[in-house]
C-alpha cells in the first residue's frame, strides 16, 4: 500500500462515516457545554492604597542647620538607604501567614486558612487529590498561606498607587479577605518604617557620642602638650609641628562630628514622621469583576475535538494496516551474500 492509496482509503472511509463523525462532534460539544456551565466563575476586586512610598524628604531646614554648625553639606541620612519595598512586604510569607491566621466572623469565625482549604476541596476536579488540613494551627496557617499566594497580586501602577487584586470563586470571601490583606500589609509596612527610623536615630546618636569622645581626647592631649611647654620656647619646631598636627586632627574630627549632628537631627525628625497614613482609595466592595469560560468557545471546541477523535478512531484500522505493510516491506528487503554472490530473501 502506497501513501497515495492510504490517502484515498482515508478519504473514502471518512466520507462513508461522516454522519457518525458529525454525531460524535455533537456529543462532545454537548458534554463540554455542560462542563463549562459547572465551572465556577472567578470574582476579583482591586484595592488601591495610598500613600505607601515616598521619595527622600528634602527640607531647607536641613541645609540651614548644616550651614549653622559648619557642615560641608555632604551629610546623608541613613533613611535614604534601604527603603522599605512595600511590594515585597505585600508578597512576603509573613504577610500571607498573618492573613491566613485571621478569623472571619461571617464564616463561623473560622481561620482564613481553613476556609481557603475547604474552598479548594469543594471546587477541585475529580482527578485532583483532596487537600488535607493539617492538625496543628501553625501548620494549617502555613498551608493556607500557600493557597493564598496564588489568589492575589500586588504592584504599583503608573500613578504610584499600590494595587492589590484578590480573586476567588467564592464571592462572599472577596471583601473580607481583601480588607485583611490591606490591613496586614499596612501594619507590617508601618512597623518596618518605624523600626528603620529608630535604627537610624540610634546609629547617628552613637556616632555623635563617639566623635565627641574623640574631640575630648584631642583637647586633653592639647592641654597636656601645652602644660609641658610652659617653660620652653613654643616656637621650636619640635613643639610647633605636633601642635599643628593636633589642630588639623581636631578640625577633621569636628567636621565629621558636625555632619553626624546633621544626620542625628534629620533622623530624629524622620522618626517623628515615620508612621505614614494609609488610605484606601478604591475599596474592595461590589461590583466585582467576573471571569467565566465562554460556553460558545467550549461548545465549538468540543465539536471540533469530537470530530477529530471520532475520525482518528474510524481510520485507525487503515493506518494500522498501512504501517504493518511498510514494516513488512522493510523486513523483506533483499541482501547479497558476500561469499557466494547469490541473492537471498530475508523473511
Amino acid at each position: 500500500m502506497t501513501s497515495n492509496q492510504l490517502t484515498v482509503n482515508i478519504i473514502k472511509r471518512l466520507n462513508k462515516l461522516k454522519i457518525l463523525i458529525f454525531l460524535g462532534g455533537l456529543i462532545m460539544a454537548v458534554l463540554l457545554f455542560f462542563y463549562s456551565k459547572k465551572i465556577a466563575p472567578i470574582y476579583s476586586v482591586k484595592s488601591s492604597v495610598y500613600p505607601l512610598t515616598s521619595g527622600p524628604d528634602k527640607t531647607s531646614s536641613t541645609s540651614k542647620l548644616t550651614e549653622l554648625i559648619g557642615g560641608t553639606g555632604g551629610a546623608k541620612s541613613l533613611s535614604d538607604e534601604a527603603n522599605v519595598n512595600i511590594e515585597e512586604v505585600a508578597k512576603s510569607k509573613k504577610t500571607r501567614e498573618a492573613v491566613a491566621g485571621e478569623r472571619i466572623p461571617e464564616f463561623a469565625n473560622k481561620l482564613v486558612a481553613e476556609i481557603l482549604i475547604d474552598e479548594v476541596n469543594k471546587n477541585r476536579s475529580f482527578y485532583e487529590p483532596i487537600l488535607e488540613k493539617p492538625k496543628t494551627e501553625k501548620a494549617l496557617i502555613s498551608a493556607g498561606a500557600k493557597v493564598l499566594k496564588d489568589n492575589y497580586s500586588a504592584k504599583f501602577n503608573k500613578n504610584s498607587l499600590l494595587e492589590i487584586v484578590y480573586s476567588h470563586s467564592n464571592k462572599d470571601l472577596i471583601s473580607p479577605i481583601s480588607y485583611i490583606l490591606v490591613s496586614k500589609i499596612s501594619e507590617f509596612y508601618i512597623e518596618l518604617k518605624v523600626k528603620k527610623a529608630q535604627f537610624d536615630l540610634a546609629f547617628t546618636e552613637k556616632k555623635v557620642d563617639s566623635l565627641d569622645r574623640v574631640l575630648n581626647e584631642i583637647d586633653s592631649r592639647r592641654i597636656n602638650f601645652n602644660n609641658h611647654t610652659l617653660f620652653v620656647r613654643s616656637g621650636k619646631m619640635k613643639y610647633l609641628i605636633p601642635e599643628e598636627n593636633l589642630e588639623n586632627e581636631k578640625l577633621q574630627v569636628l567636621a565629621q562630628r558636625n555632619n553626624a549632628a546633621v544626620n542625628r537631627e534629620e533622623a530624629a525628625w524622620r522618626k517623628e514622621k515615620a508612621r505614614p497614613i494609609i488610605e484606601i482609595l478604591d475599596k474592595p466592595e461590589e461590583p466585582f469583576d467576573e471571569q467565566k469560560p465562554s460556553k460558545i468557545i467550549y461548545t465549538v471546541g468540543g465539536f471540533v475535538l469530537g470530530c477529530v477523535i471520532f475520525s482518528l478512531l474510524f481510520i485507525s484500522g487503515i493506518i494500522y494496516k498501512y504501517f504493518t505493510y511498510q514494516i513488512s516491506e522493510t523486513l523483506s528487503i533483499k541482501s547479497i551474500e558476500p561469499d557466494t554472490g547469490t541473492v537471498a530473501e530475508i523473511k
